[in-house]
Order: C-alpha cells, then structure tokens, then sequence
C-alpha cells in the first residue's frame, strides 16, 4: 500500500471518528439540556403546587384524632364503642365520605370540592385492637394509626403481630409516633433526632418503610424539631383542632381531639360540618414559647376571604377558655393574649360564620414553663 493510500486512509477514518466524536458531544449536550429543561418543568410545577391562592370552594379534609377505645378510667382520652359507633353513623347521615390516607399525596395539594372526614388514632392502645378495630375492620372504614415503637408489646399495647394483622388490610395505615413518646419538645437536638431515627429504624426492621405520616407527641414540638420531621416524612400532625385544606403546612396538620369530654353526638355533629378558615401565614413560625410567654402572633388571611369582621377567637391563657383580644386590619389578624399560659400546652381557636357555614382553625403553642 502506497503512503498515500495509507494517508487517505488516516484521514477517512479520522474524520470520520471525528464526526462520531461531535456528534455523541452534541447528543451528550443536547440530553443534558433537555434534562436542565425537564427538572425546570417539573421545580416550577412543584412551586404552582405549594404557591398558595384562596380557594372558595375547598371543604377540606377533616381529621379526628381517638386514643382510647371503652378504657372509661381515662376518659380525657377515651371513647365509649356506643359513642363511636354513633360517630361512624354520624359521618355516614351527613354524606361525607371517609377519606382514604393513600390518596394523601394525591390530592392535599387539589381543592376538594366534597368535605371528607379522616380516622386517625394515636398510640396503638390494646383496647383500639380489641374495640374498635372489628368495627373499622367490618365496614372497610381507613384510618391511620399512630403508633410508637417503644411501647410496642407493653401491656395495654399492640403487639407487633397485631399491628403487623391491621396493617395488612389496603385500607389500614401505620403512621410514626417517635420512639419513646415523652415529651420531646424539652429534648436537645441531638437528643430529638436520635429518637426519631431509632423509631424509623425500627419501621424498616419490622415493617420494610418508614410510614409517610407522622404524629407529635402530645402535638408538641419545635421549629427546629418541625423541620427535621419534614426531612423524614411526608405528612405530621399535630393536636390543634381545624380542617385541613390545601393551604395548610403539611407538617402542621390538624385533628380535633375526641373523647368523653369533647365527643357528645351534638358537638360531633357540628364539628364534621366544619369548613376550613384558609390563611396565607401565621405567626410566629416558631409554635416553642420559652421567654416570650405570652406570645405574640398574626394570622394573615387571604384577601378574598369574606366576613373576617366577624371572626373570633378563644384560647386557654391564664388556665381557662375565654375571649381573646383581637385586633382586624384589613386581612391581617393581631391576636393579644391577655395572660400567660400556665400548662405546657397553650391552645387558640378562631372561628367565623361565613356565608356557607362555620369556618374553624386552631393553633397551638408548645410551652416552656422552667
């Protein structure tokens, strides 16, 4: 072969080579871009997701938190099965649905134009498995039950055999309820998250995953606590009463606590009918009081909400529900708590009759009383 054969050989094969080369770069760019572009859509779809915007016609979701089931010694917590059976029938009489948990992550972000009603129970008490849980099993009702994983197989609690049974059923969820379940807001940090991460390592140890929902004990906690929960999980309850629609913070969702007390089928049935109070921002973020007791705080409603003149609120300072102070400019609530809190648990609830019905919200402050 002559050396310029042998050349042209080189150079064919080079450009060719050459023109592969460019085109893989060209492809390689044009996939990272359409990637970029991809993740863009996607980051601004998710922004329109939690932008939020007055919605009239949200009914919400609203969540009933049990504990006990027909354990009459503690009737701050506990419900009669007569009472709980009247509740199921209660929801059923008034056409709401139950809301099913696996659709959570589906439509919290929607507007939910039908009112539904979630079961949430907390602890995981042997008297749930023995009481009520025939009953939800029976008629397919959801709920999620909270459970923590240090209690598991105490006396009075389910064991993991029983939760594993439940847990089994398409329509029932286990939900985290930290490890230890003691009073976690006075933790330090480093104290907190290693609770936290021993509870999902016994979820995965025991059950493959962590739940997606997770329960504050006693609906306690930090802003630091908050965030670190929202590393971990999806959705957390607290225990401040309200209906949950698409504006509230995932992380500070509410239930309204039944028992003995507050479970009276007229009282029940008011509640269910609930609509939610939507509100753009709440102040403070941060719901630990420490030095700033009494706080002070603001809620900023949507503009387009109608009626706030007539708005009111209640809360427990000074050891007694009573009237609190408020002050209305424009959309902008200013809330004047009278005296201090003196439990370590300080509750305000607002309400207004609005043209459709009554609309509640709660809110509730964690309380540092040392």
């Amino acid at each position: 072969m002559s050396k310029f054969s042998l050349l042209f050989i080189c150079l064919l094969v080079y450009d060719c080579l050459s023109a592969m080369i460019t085109k893989t770069i060209f492809s390689l760019a044009a996939s990272i871009i359409k990637f970029i572009f991809i993740y863009l859509f996607f980051l601004n779809a998710y922004a329109d997701t939690v932008n939020k915007k007055y919605e009239p016609e949200e009914k919400g979701i609203l969540a009933l938190m049990y504990h006990r089931f027909e354990e009459n010694k503690y009737p701050s917590t506990n419900i009669k099965m007569a009472v709980f059976k009247k509740h199921l029938e209660l929801i059923k009489n008034n056409n709401f649905e139950f809301f099913d948990p696996k659709d959570f992550e589906k439509e919290f972000y929607n507007v939910k134009i039908n009112k539904k009603i979630l079961i949430t129970i907390d602890d995981a008490f042997l008297s749930f498995y023995n009481n009520a849980w025939p009953v939800l099993k029976k008629n397919q009702i959801p709920f999620i039950l909270f459970t923590s994983t240090e209690t598991i197989g105490n006396k009075g609690y389910m064991t993991i055999d029983q939760l594993k049974e439940v847990e089994s059923y398409s329509f029932a969820y286990l939900g985290n309820h930290s490890h230890s379940h003691e009073y976690m807001v006075e933790f330090d940090f480093e104290k907190y998250t290693k609770d936290i991460d021993k509870s999902i390592d016994i979820f995965k140890a025991q059950f493959n995953y962590n739940p997606i929902f997770f329960s504050y004990p006693f609906g306690e906690y930090s802003l630091k606590q908050k965030k670190y929960i929202s590393s971990n999980f999806k959705f957390a309850f607290g225990q401040h009463s309200g209906v949950i629609d698409l504006n509230k913070d995932p992380y500070e969702l509410p239930r309204f606590p039944i028992n003995e007390k507050y479970g009276d089928l007229k009282r029940f049935e008011f509640l269910i009918n609930l609509l939610p109070l939507q509100y753009n921002k709440l102040f403070p973020e941060d719901k630990l009081v420490v030095n700033n007791n009494p706080p002070e705080m603001t809620i900023e409603f949507f503009k387009e909400q109608k009626n706030l003149g007539q708005i009111n609120c209640f809360s427990d300072e000074g050891g007694s529900w009573d009237n609190t102070n408020i002050n209305l400019i424009e959309n902008q609530l200013k809330i004047y708590f009278k005296e201090k809190f003196n439990f370590r648990r300080g509750r305000i609830n607002c309400s207004l009759n609005d043209t459709d019905g009554w609309r509640w919200l709660g809110s509730q402050f964690s309380v540092n009383l040392n």
